[in-house]
């Protein structure tokens, strides 16, 4: 006993010490954090789907206290709205946001891309693009199993029972990106809801959304894609020639239209052979 009161006092003694030590450690090397960041993480819609390309809500919120301007900042849940409101805060000019949307770029529905074989795998897009091309004779399709359906948060694509094709609800769809992360071939694109204005549309008139697109990946040649989807592009550069805002380029033997040059008159989607290009007005979609 004589020797245990002493090495408790020795051990007390230099717990203290190191107590002490600590805490003027953690003041000298305290990092701060900014109170806006609270502030702005609350004007968040907290989706956390990482659309802004930061890691959730708290991260985008850091970013914007960090910059210098909100320029190539945004937060594609809460749109422009929420923008203002951080711009407000943070005491920088208000940033507009273009609204964009995701739309499908394959049009090959079971009449148009007919099966060649059957798929008796685990039903996910993934894992049937990492063994084979698909049930078709298109490997760049829609392998139909629903993967972007399941990467969306906001309940805004479903696959059509009789198409097997992905269909964006673009009242629900916030443009986070989610479903083109997903998508293993690379056919789900974010565009911009309304690109120029449309030929028998006035301008001004903002509840209309309407825009052209090639719904379309196919890059092999004319025969060889046709044969395998009667709506695959052919890259036969029809749409090129009658496009007179040069919003259309060929690579790869398949077109790409620029939505941020398109002015929608409408010239490709009636030239074209194969109902490639789709030409979409508020809430009906034509085909050519």
């Amino acid at each position: 006993m004589e020797f245990l009161l002493p090495a408790v006092i020795a051990l007390g003694g230099m717990g203290i010490i190191s107590a002490i030590i600590l805490y003027f450690v953690s003041k000298k090397f305290e990092v701060q954090d900014d109170p806006r960041i609270t502030e702005i993480q609350a004007l968040l819609p907290s989706a956390n789907c990482g659309g802004c390309g930061y890691p959730g809500c708290s991260g985008f919120a850091a970013a914007c206290t960090q910059a210098a301007s909100l320029d190539g900042l945004l937060c594609p849940v809460g749109g422009t709205e929420t923008m203002n409101r951080i711009a407000t805060v943070l005491g920088y000019s208000a940033v507009a946001c273009e609204p964009r949307v995701a739309v499908v770029r394959c049009n090959g529905s079971c009449e148009k891309r007919p099966h060649t074989n059957q798929y008796d795998g685990t039903g996910n897009c993934a894992i049937a693009s990492a063994l084979y091309g698909g049930e078709t004779g298109c490997p760049y399709g829609c392998l139909g199993w629903g993967d972007c359906v399941t990467a969306c948060l906001f309940d805004a694509i479903r696959i059509h029972p009789e198409t097997r094709l992905p269909e964006v609800d673009e009242t629900r769809c916030t443009a986070c990106g989610a479903c083109v992360k997903a998508c293993p071939k690379q056919l789900i694109e974010l565009r911009r809801k309304s690109s120029g204005f449309h030929r028998t549309v006035k301008p001004d008139d903002a509840d209309t959304l309407h825009r052209i697109y090639v719904a379309c990946m196919n890059r092999d040649k004319g025969g060889v894609a046709r044969k395998a989807c009667s709506a695959a592009c052919i890259g036969c550069s029809k749409c090129l020639k009658n496009c007179e805002s040069e919003a259309i380029v060929i690579a790869n033997n398949l077109a790409y239209i620029d939505d941020s040059k398109c002015t929608l008159c409408g010239r490709c989607v009636s030239e074209c052979p194969t109902a490639s290009i789709v030409e979409y007005l508020q809430t009906k979609e034509i085909v050519c």
